[in-house]
């Protein structure tokens, strides 16, 4: 009779089960040095070696030759365990003898003295069936068995064993077997099966498995059915899942918000009758690989894939935003959840699909990535606007045209008129602003002023408070000089833009009460400021700053 792959290639010794190294190492050690427990309990995951440990286990403590710690699979012992005919060793399945009469049996037997071997052995696999009278009746069993007994439990869901019976036990737990790992294992099979396997097809098989050493076995026994050389392909048809070329076709055309081909992609694997579930879970790990390119740079061992599929990836990576691929998670995470109930599954995951294509549309705000996603932009957008001195500021309706700059181009100084102070501000007068009759190209600034006449050294200070307070003004004022000259604080710049933000009505009440709020702040002092600019506005373009932006926005919102 033929021999499943994963029972042909049952490890023998503690050196050849994989990805358990801190288990085996220890059991070594305690064969060796002849401390043996009297109870062990294996816990783990399906697949991860806990039997062929137990059993391993079983011929180590009973051969008549050790080899440090191994059974030597040799000796009649070892072979008479392996053919089933010693009797001393006993292999429990609690899901069908989880009564407590079962374990009343267990319990008499127990004072019989091994006939062969040197100890009786028990093996209780998925001991977490027991009922709780059962557990109850093993209880003062296990803490205290005769001399020649040992019990080996083993389980899947630790937690639903009783704290009793943990506290009796030499616990191990198993850890999933990586993926590198179980590479390495599908490839030494193949060769002894004398079949190929290529490294996509291996990767493939070992993401399927999720850490079970059976379960990609038992996938590859498959495959072998079907042909001696497996590729992606094979192991894709006969999973009946969608290969990864598919899977890159979903991120590139959800990227692109091509929801049409989408769908069609949808029904093309469909109709070659792929499973929804173990699809949408294999695009959550597309998505994940994803995830892991645009957050680490070296990311090599943390994606399981071929060389070529990694810069893949990294490359798609670079289609997205992490935000998005976040959102399309979530989408696929709650449509994994929903699809096992649902009565169509094929609806259920165009939805999902839908839902990943419009969280990357700039015309809906359903979601909540896309919300995120459209304030980034308007961030950026705000940004550069501001790196090239096109203010940003909330729009307002002007009840009044803007006062007109007079003045010589070599020297244009002009001082920019206050409107009326905020009741808790201290640092502008409450009068109105009124032009000097005699001087009228400057208008008069109704605040005192004790500065001498030099540069302003308090300048970075008050830049670091408009920081805080003002950041629009400071973008302005961030690269600026500023000198004391005839009582007024004079700020140079070039940017003609800079006298019309600060005395525009619909904007200097803000500003020019948060500037002259900051040099009182930092200095104690009021004074009187002008700007000094070598630069007249140029007439090109007599549209406003505002004004420039609100259509820079609009455009923005139509889908620019």
């Amino acid at each position: 009779m033929y021999r499943a792959l994963y029972r042909k290639w049952r490890p023998q010794t503690f050196d050849e089960v994989y990805g358990q190294e801190h288990i085996t190492r220890t059991l070594k050690n305690e064969i060796a040095n002849n401390r043996i427990s009297h109870a062990y309990l294996f816990t783990g995951t399906r697949g991860t070696g806990k039997t062929s440990c137990a059993r391993i286990l079983t011929k180590a403590v009973n051969c008549l030759n050790p080899q440090s710690g191994n059974p030597c699979n040799e000796c009649e012992i070892c072979q008479g365990i392996d053919n089933g005919t010693i009797f001393d060793i006993v292999e429990i399945d609690a899901a069908s003898n989880n009564s407590v009469e079962n374990i009343r049996d267990l319990r008499d037997e127990v004072n019989f003295t091994p006939a062969v071997t040197k100890y009786r052995v028990y093996i209780i696999d998925e001991v977490h069936m027991l009922s709780q009278g059962a557990f109850n009746a093993l209880l003062k069993t296990l803490e205290e068995p005769p001399s020649h007994v040992i019990f080996i439990l083993a389980t899947t869901e630790l937690h639903k064993l009783p704290e009793t019976i943990l506290s009796r036990c030499q616990r191990f737990d198993f850890n999933r077997i990586s993926a590198s790992e179980i590479v390495s294992r599908l490839k030494e099979v193949a060769e002894g099966e004398n079949v190929t396997i290529d490294d996509e097809a291996a990767n493939l098989i070992a993401d399927l498995s999720d850490g079970g050493m059976r379960d990609a076995l038992s996938l590859m026994d498959r495959c072998i059915s079907v042909t001696d050389a497996i590729t992606e392909e094979t192991v894709s048809s006969v999973a009946g899942i969608a290969s990864n070329s598919y899977m890159f076709s979903f991120s590139s055309l959800i990227a692109e918000k091509n929801c049409t081909q989408a769908l069609k992609l949808v029904d093309e694997l469909n109709t070659g009758f792929c499973d929804m579930d173990r699809i949408i879970m294999r695009l959550q790990q597309h998505f994940r690989n994803i995830m892991v390119a645009a957050s680490v740079n070296n990311c090599d061992n943390l994606i399981v894939c071929s060389k070529s599929e990694l810069e893949k990836y990294k490359s798609e990576s670079k289609k997205f935003k992490l935000s998005q691929i976040l959102e399309c998670i979530n989408i696929l995470s709650g449509a994994s959840a929903q699809i096992k109930n649902a009565l169509n599954k094929k609806i259920l995951f165009e939805t999902a699909v839908i839902k990943m294509c419009m969280s990357f549309s700039s015309q809906n705000f359903s979601l909540p990535g896309e919300i995120e996603s459209r304030i980034n932009d308007i961030e950026n957008k705000l940004n550069s606007l501001l790196s090239s001195n096109i203010i940003t500021s909330a729009p307002v309706e002007p009840d009044e045209k803007p006062e007109e700059k007079t003045g010589e181009p070599e020297e244009n100084l002009q001082a920019p008129p206050e409107q009326e102070k905020p009741k808790l501000s201290p640092t502008v007068s409450d009068k109105p602003v009124k032009a000097d009759e005699n001087n009228p190209s400057e208008p008069v600034v109704p605040v005192l002023s004790d500065f001498e006449d030099g540069l302003f050294g308090e300048w970075p200070e008050v830049l670091a408070k408009l920081k805080k307070t003002d950041m629009p003004l400071f973008g302005l004022l961030a690269n600026t000089e500023t000198f004391i000259k005839d009582g007024k604080l004079v700020i140079k710049t070039d940017n003609s833009m800079l006298y019309d933000f600060i005395t525009e009505k619909e904007n200097n009440r803000i500003h020019y009460v948060n500037l002259a709020k900051a040099i009182f702040d930092i200095t104690g002092k009021k004074v009187k400021i002008a700007v000094s600019s070598s630069k007249q506005s140029e007439p090109v373009n007599k549209e406003k700053p505002i004004d420039i932006l609100k259509k820079k926005i609009d455009i923005f919102n139509q889908g620019e």
